[in-house]
C-alpha cells in the first residue's frame, strides 16, 4: 500500500504535469492533448513509483525500460522525464521549434536521455519491448520492460503477433499497459473495431490480464509493484478518460486535434489549480 502522503505527492505531480502539457499545447500549437492527458497518471505512477531507473544513469544496462508505443503522447512523456530529472525543464522551451529534439513523437534514443525508442507508427512499441525483454533473458539481466499502448493501437496485427510470441516464450519481465480511453482518431474505439472484452482477449493470448482504473494511483502502484509469479507476461487494461482533468476536455475527441485558446488555457489551468 502506498502511504497517503506519497499518494498526495504523486497526485500533485500529475496535476502539475497536466498544467504544463496544456500550456505547451497552447504555446506551440501542437495537438494530441486529449491523448496526453489520459495517460498522465500512468506515466507518473511508472516513473515516480515503479520503474527502477536513475536519471543520472539513463543508459545503465540494468535499468527498467519504458516504451511509449502510443507516440502521440510524447508531450506528456517529455514533461514527466523533465520533472523526473532526465534533463533540465528549461530544455522544453524549444518544443516544436525547427531543429528541436522535442517534436510531436519521441525522437531516436541517442538524441534524448530517457527515451528508449522512436515511436508513433502504431503497433511497433510492443514488438520492440518484447525484443528488449528477451534480451534481458539472453544476457541474464534482471530488468523489466513496460510498453504503453493506446486502445486504438490494439487494432494493429503486429500487437497480437508480439503478444503470441511473448506468451509462447513466457516472457515474465514484460508488461503491457493499455491506455483504454475509449477513443481513437476517427471515433469511438468500439465503433471502429470490436475490442471488448479486451482483458479476455489478452488472457486468450496467454497473458495474465488485469483491469484497473487508470487514474487511481493506488491501483496503478499495485500493478506496477505486484510480483509476477506465474511466468506469464502481464497486460494491464487501464480504463482512462480522454482529456482527464479538465471538465470541458474530458471524453471529447475534438481534443485529439484541437489547440486550446488563451481563454481555454486559463480556464483549464484554473480548474486544475483549484482542484488541488
Amino acid at each position: 500500500m502506498v502511504p497517503e502522503l506519497r499518494l498526495g505527492t504523486l497526485r500533485d505531480i500529475a496535476r502539475e504535469a497536466r498544467i504544463r502539457i496544456i500550456t505547451n499545447s497552447h504555446k506551440t500549437h501542437t495537438p494530441h492533448l486529449g491523448s496526453c492527458l489520459s495517460c498522465v497518471d500512468i506515466l507518473v505512477a511508472a516513473y515516480f513509483n515503479g520503474l527502477r531507473i536513475d536519471p543520472k544513469k539513463p543508459k545503465d544496462p540494468e535499468r527498467d525500460r519504458f516504451i511509449l508505443s502510443k507516440g502521440h503522447g510524447a508531450a506528456a512523456l517529455f514533461q514527466i522525464l523533465a520533472m523526473k530529472g532526465f534533463y533540465p525543464e528549461s530544455a522544453l522551451e524549444s518544443y516544436g521549434q525547427n531543429g528541436s529534439v522535442f517534436a510531436e513523437h519521441p525522437p531516436i534514443p541517442d538524441h534524448l536521455p530517457g527515451i528508449e525508442a522512436a515511436t508513433g507508427s502504431l503497433g511497433h512499441g510492443l514488438p520492440i519491448a518484447l525484443g528488449m525483454a528477451l534480451a534481458a533473458r539472453i544476457r541474464k539481466q534482471r530488468y523489466n520492460v513496460i510498453a504503453l499502448l493506446g486502445d486504438g493501437e490494439c487494432n494493429e496485427g503486429s500487437v497480437w503477433e508480439a503478444a503470441m510470441m511473448a506468451a509462447a516464450q513466457r516472457v515474465a519481465n514484460l508488461m503491457v499497459i493499455v491506455d483504454f480511453n475509449k477513443w481513437q482518431a476517427t471515433g469511438r474505439s468500439e465503433e471502429v473495431l470490436e475490442l471488448t472484452p479486451l482483458a479476455d482477449k489478452w488472457r486468450a493470448f496467454g497473458w495474465n490480464a488485469r483491469e484497473i482504473d487508470g487514474h487511481d494511483m493506488v491501483q496503478l502502484a499495485d500493478v506496477l509493484f505486484k510480483k509476477n509469479s506465474d511466468g506469464k507476461p502481464v497486460a494491464v487494461i487501464a480504463h482512462t478518460v480522454k482529456g482527464k482533468g479538465v471538465s470541458f476536455m474530458e471524453d471529447d475527441n475534438n481534443w485529439h486535434y484541437r489547440i486550446p485558446s488563451k481563454e481555454e488555457l486559463d480556464a483549464a489551468c484554473h480548474e486544475l489549480e483549484i482542484g488541488a
